[in-house]
């Protein structure tokens, strides 16, 4: 697979306003470890590579288990994670596949997750979710390679 081009070099300004979106969600109040299941989630089911490889690597650095990694996937499916978490993965798979639903985030997942958020932290779960969806867009168009930025930066 070779990338079709690099965003970063031919659009700075965008990749930049990214890049604060990015800063804006580390000091939001939305935990670390949600954050990036979350990201490594919807990455999932976008089908991007190198998100997937990029926020695996980055929730492990963070001290994510294993095992939580590897049944991120299939998290309904496993005791690993806690009711906030599920809420916060619920509302990210209707808010990415919103297509492919008849009812758009359903009520029931939307106040699962506002009752274990508080309306701030909630406020940045669903851009976190709206800015890693934008970010699988723009790597899957672009057919960046995963596992590139890890070999860049190291």
């Amino acid at each position: 697979m070779k990338e079709r081009m690099n965003v970063s070099e031919l659009a700075p300004e965008a990749y930049r306003a990214m890049l604060r979106l990015e800063k804006y969600l580390a000091g939001s109040g939305l935990p670390h470890a949600t954050k990036e299941l979350v990201k490594l989630r919807v990455s999932q089911i976008n089908g991007c590579g190198f998100c997937v490889d990029m926020h695996s690597h980055d929730a492990k650095a963070a001290g994510e288990s294993d095992e939580r990694l590897f049944a991120v996937a299939a998290w309904r499916e496993t005791p690993f994670f806690s009711d906030a978490e599920r809420a916060a993965l619920a509302l990210a798979e209707e808010a990415t596949r919103l297509s492919d639903r008849g009812e758009t985030v359903p009520d029931e997942v939307w106040d699962e997750a506002a009752r274990h958020y508080e309306p701030e932290v909630l406020a940045a779960l669903v851009v976190t979710i709206s800015t890693i969806n934008a970010w699988n867009r723009i790597a899957v168009t672009t057919r960046m390679v995963a596992g590139t930025l890890r070999s860049q930066n190291g």
